[in-house]
C-alpha cells in the first residue's frame, strides 16, 4: 500500500528515483525511519546510493544522543554510510536569540548540505508526510502568508547544489506508523512533539483530529490544493516578472523604485505578487513577522488620495510614496548632509554622484552647456559659492516672483520625491543667500546683467 502511494506521487511529479544518489535526513522518529527503510528496500532494485545524515540538536542530553546511536546502529546493520553532527543549538539560541525551531532547522539543513557536498550527492530525501502538509498550510494561512507560501511543503525544491524531495507527502502519519509496525521497526519518540508550547503541535493535536474526523482523506485534498497552487503560481510569477520589469525605475541592492501609474494597470493578482517579489529581493530571508497584511498596506498607500506617505516594515525597510513613485529601501544610517565651497572656476563632485561646474565668462561669450545651468552677475555674488543640503526654515526669492518661498513648498510643488529632498543640492553665496536649486528653480539673482562685464556660470550634471 505504501509503495503504491509513493509510486503514484513520484509518477505525478515525473520523478524517477532510479540511479539517484541521495542523502537521507533521519532523526530516528517514525517518519524518517520509515523513509530510510523504504529507500533501503528499493536500493538494489532501483540502483540507489544512499547515505544517512543525523543531527543531535543537544536539547535532551543523553536521550537525544541515544537517538543518534539508534540510527547509527540501524545503518550499521544495513550497511548504510552514516554521518552525524552534535550541534549545541541551545547555545546558538542564547547567542542569536533565534526561535528554537528556526535555529534547529538552520543547523540541521546546514549539516545536510555539507554532507551532500562531501559525498557529491545531488538529492536530499526527507520524511515529511501528508499530515505535515495539512498542518503547514493551515499554519501559513493563519499567519497570513501569501503567494506560493500558502501552498505549504513542495514535493521538490532546489537546495544547495541539488534538490530536496519528499516522497511521503501522499501518506498520513498513521500509515507510516503502520508501515513501521509491519516492518518490525521500533522508532524513537521525541517527547517534545506533544508539547503545546509549539504552534505546530497545537495544530497537530487539536485541529488535525477534527479535520480527519470530518474526512479521513483530508490530507489528499490538501496535497492536491498544494500542487495546483504551486503550478498556478509558476505561471503567475512568470507574468509578474515580465510586467514588473516594465514598471521598475530603479533596482539596487538595498532599494527598488517603481512607477505607480503603469503598476496600477497590472491585474491585482500580479500587483500583489510584484510587491512580494520586491520584498523577497530586498530581504533575501523574509522576516517571520512579514505577512499578507503588509502587502495590503502597500496597496492602500498606492491607492490613497494623498500623494505621499511612508510605511515602516520589519528590519528597517521603509516603503515611501512620493507622487507617482514608490520606493522600497532600507534605512541608511549615515547622514546625507554635506557642505562644499567653490572659490575659483572648476568642477566639484557631489556625494549623490552629480557635479557642479563653475566658470567665469564675459557677457559677449556664447553660453554652451548640455546640463542645467544658471548665470549670475559676478559683481553681485559674494564668493565662495556654497553647495549644501537644505536646512529647516530655508527660503528662496524665486525668479519672476515677489517675496520668498519655503524650500519645503518648492520641493512639494515641483513633486520632488521625499527621499531625494534631503540630499538635493542647495546653491548659495557666502552670506547664505540661496541662488539656485539645480533642476528645480532659479532665484531672482539669476540672469544676464548687461552693465556687468563678467558672469558666473554654474552648470549641474546629474
Amino acid at each position: 500500500m505504501l509503495e503504491a502511494k509513493v509510486a503514484a506521487l513520484l509518477n505525478r511529479h515525473s520523478f524517477e528515483i532510479e540511479n539517484k544518489k541521495m542523502v537521507v535526513g533521519v532523526s530516528g522518529g517514525p517518519d524518517s525511519l520509515a523513509l530510510l527503510h523504504y529507500l533501503w528496500a528499493q536500493q538494489e532494485k532501483k540502483n540507489l546510493s544512499i547515505v544517512v545524515a543525523h543531527v543531535d540538536h543537544m536539547f535532551r542530553g543523553q536521550e537525544s544522543l541515544e537517538d543518534a546511536l539508534f540510527v547509527k546502529d540501524y545503518c550499521e546493520q544495513k550497511g548504510i554510510p552514516f554521518e552525524m553532527a552534535r550541534i549545541n543549538v541551545p547555545e546558538i539560541i542564547k547567542k542569536t536569540k533565534k526561535n528554537s525551531q528556526v535555529a534547529s532547522r538552520h543547523a540541521r539543513y546546514e549539516f545536510f548540505e555539507k554532507t551532500m557536498n562531501n559525498y557529491g550527492y545531488n538529492y536530499l530525501a526527507l520524511g515529511h508526510h501528508g499530515d505535515d502538509q495539512v498542518e503547514t498550510i493551515l499554519m501559513r494561512l493563519t499567519r497570513g502568508s501569501s503567494g506560493a507560501a500558502r501552498a505549504g511543503i513542495p514535493f521538490m525544491r532546489p537546495f544547495g547544489n541539488g534538490y530536496i524531495f519528499r516522497p511521503f507527502l501522499s501518506l498520513t502519519k498513521a500509515e507510516l506508523a503502520e508501515y513501521c509496525q509491519k516492518q518490525n521497526l521500533v522508532p524513537r519518540i521525541d517527547p517534545s512533539n506533544k508539547k503545546s508550547i509549539y504552534s505546530r503541535n497545537r495544530f497537530r493535536n487539536e485541529v488535525l483530529p477534527f479535520l480527519k474526523a470530518e474526512n479521513q482523506h483530508v490530507h489528499e485534498h490538501f496535497q492536491r490544493f498544494s500542487e495546483e497552487l504551486q503550478n498556478d503560481e509558476i505561471l503567475l510569477q512568470e507574468l509578474t516578472v515580465q510586467r514588473m520589469n516594465k514598471v521598475m525605475k530603479k533596482r539596487e541592492k538595498n532599494e527598488i523604485t517603481i512607477d505607480i501609474i503603469p503598476f496600477l494597470e497590472m491585474p491585482i493578482s500580479l500587483q500583489r505578487r510584484g510587491i512580494q517579489l520586491i520584498l523577497s529581493y530586498l530581504y533575501k530571508v523574509i522576516p517571520v513577522s512579514l505577512s499578507a497584511l503588509h502587502i495590503d498596506h502597500v496597496l492602500s498607500l498606492i491607492r490613497h488620495h494623498h500623494p505621499s506617505g511612508t510605511l515602516d516594515f520589519p528590519n528597517g525597510l521603509k516603503v515611501i510614496r512620493s507622487y507617482s513613485l514608490l520606493s522600497f529601501q532600507f534605512e541608511v544610517s549615515e547622514s546625507h548632509t554635506y557642505f562644499l565651497e567653490m572659490m575659483d572656476p572648476g568642477e566639484i563632485e557631489l556625494p549623490n554622484g552629480a557635479s557642479i561646474k563653475m566658470d567665469v565668462i564675459d557677457d559677449k561669450e556664447k553660453i554652451e552647456t548640455n546640463g542645467f545651468y544658471a548665470l549670475f552677475p559676478a559683481d553681485k555674488i559674494k564668493l565662495p559659492i556654497q553647495i549644501r543640503t537644505r536646512k529647516i526654515g530655508d527660503r528662496m526669492n524665486l525668479k519672476g516672483m515677489s517675496g520668498s518661498k519655503k524650500l519645503k513648498d518648492i520641493f512639494i510643488d515641483s513633486k520632488v520625491p521625499i527621499q531625494d529632498r534631503d540630499a538635493w543640492p542647495v546653491i548659495t553665496d557666502k552670506d547664505g543667500c540661496i541662488l539656485w536649486l539645480p533642476g528645480i528653480k532659479k532665484s531672482a539673482f539669476e540672469g544676464i546683467n548687461h552693465s556687468t562685464s563678467q558672469h558666473i556660470l554654474l552648470t549641474y550634471h546629474k
